[in-house]
């Protein structure tokens, strides 16, 4: 759970913006929609794949493009 306390002289704008931070570096945002819907384990598996294919592709593009 993210969780930030209030310092001394602190204003409430710069105490949300170190919350929505801290949300967003735990995931857990990006957790929650994941969940929000059921996903079949072979559309899931499905999607991890895709999603190695497009990091290896953009991964061969970068060596490609530094030679």
């Amino acid at each position: 759970m993210a969780e930030v306390t209030l310092d001394e002289r602190e204003s409430f704008e710069s105490l949300l913006r170190r919350f929505n931070r801290k949300v967003q570096q735990d995931g857990i945002l990006a957790e929650f929609r994941r969940r929000a819907h059921f996903e079949k384990p072979s559309v899931r598996r499905k999607k991890k794949e895709a999603a190695k294919r497009r990091k290896s592709t953009r991964s061969s593009v970068e060596r490609r493009s530094r030679s």
